[in-house]
Formats: C-alpha cells, structure tokens, sequence
C-alpha cells in the first residue's frame, strides 16, 4: 500500500478507537447541501461524519479491532464517529430524522466498542431519551422513597398533634360549660 494511503487508514483507525460509537450510512443521492446540512447536525452532537473508500474503511475497521460485514460495505459508505462526550442516541436521532426529512441516508451498520448494531438496532437507540433525561428519571426514582418515608415518618406525630389539640379543645369545652 502506498504510503498516503497507509497515512489515511491510519487516521481513520485512529478515530475509530477513539469514538465511543462508530455508524456507517449509505450517502448516495445526498447533494452536497444535504451532505453539509447533515454535518452541521452531527456538530451539534458532538459527531462528525466522513466520506470513505470502502477498501479504506475495511482496513481501518480491521485495524481497529472490530468485525466487519461485507453486506455493508456495498455502495457509498460514510462514517459517523464521535468525541468522547458525544451520545450515540443523540446521533442516531439525529440520523433518523435526516432521513425522514429526505427520505436519503439510510443507517448500515454500526458499533458501540465491539459490539455490532443492525440498523434496527440504531433505529431503537434513536428512540432512547438522553441521557440527562435518564440521570434526571434515576434521580427522581432515588428520591421519591425518601420522600415517601418522610411523610410516613412525620404522620404519627402529626396525629399525635391532632388528637392532643383535639383533647384539648374538647377539655376547654367542657371547663367552659
């Protein structure tokens, strides 16, 4: 392999190892608005989408260590990876929605560390909250217990309030009579 080639894979192993999740699209008949309007959606979730061979991609995946279909590997590929910080559910909402707004770019394949996903598979993490909204659902679930053990815990005193107040009215009532 030439050595701008072996540069190229080697770039492309490199973010692969690095990204938390790695998504391969289908981009035939993306004009290159679409192409740039789908980049400036990843942005925003901290995701970057690149166009690659695919002799390119299957070396680079082969270096990185994951397993590779050749079902996906027909057609036009790219790639979507992420930063560290970035959520695959995030992007694959983000993909989703791309692709109901152009009916283009479809989800091949992907990977979270070693483990394959289908394109169903990333169709259903689309569907996921984020996850600030599940660390706020966690929360939430956390506290509620607590709360329920305050109010049964301050209930007895509280009745032993009322039914003190209680004999006491009662008490004034009759030392009125």
């Amino acid at each position: 392999m030439r050595p701008e080639k072996q540069l190229i894979v080697e770039d492309l192993s490199k973010q692969v190892k690095s990204s938390p999740f790695v998504l391969m699209t289908d981009y035939a008949k993306l004009t290159v608005e679409n192409f740039t309007d789908l980049r400036k959606r990843l942005a925003g979730a901290n995701a970057e989408c690149h166009v690659v061979k695919n002799t390119t991609l299957t070396r680079a995946l082969d270096a990185a260590g994951l397993p590779r279909g050749q079902a996906i590997f027909s057609g036009m590929t790219a790639i979507v990876v992420g930063a560290d910080k970035s959520e695959v559910s995030a992007v694959a909402k983000i993909l989703k929605q791309f692709h109901k707004d152009t009916q283009k770019s479809q989800v091949k394949l992907g990977f979270m560390g070693q483990q394959t996903l289908t394109a169903d598979d990333v169709l259903v993490l689309a569907e996921l909250p984020s996850l600030d909204a599940l660390r706020a659902n966690l929360i939430g679930l956390l506290q509620t217990p607590a709360t329920r053990i305050a109010v049964v815990l301050g209930a007895p005193a509280s009745q032993i309030a009322r039914v003190i107040k209680a004999h006491a009215d009662k008490a004034g009532d009759v030392v009125a009579a």
